[in-house]
């Protein structure tokens, strides 16, 4: 019976730090746009540019070991 005198103030922390996290991320703007992760899901984000081809890889030739 005595452990429940252990127990409940560790709750109360527990529900503290709980109800202090959830003001935290509402301040902060975490549930402002719950929807954006969910649809990024569906379209590509690679854009793959366009590469000149006239334009030659530029090399060093002081780093060519021949």
């Amino acid at each position: 019976m005595s452990i429940i005198y252990v127990l409940i103030p560790i709750a109360i922390l527990f529900v503290i730090i709980a109800i202090g996290i959830f003001f935290w991320a509402v301040k902060s703007e975490q549930f402002s746009d719950l929807n954006k992760q969910g649809h990024s899901i569906l379209f590509d984000d690679d854009k793959v540019q366009a590469v000149d081809k006239s334009e030659k890889p530029k090399t060093d030739k002081s780093n060519n070991d021949n």
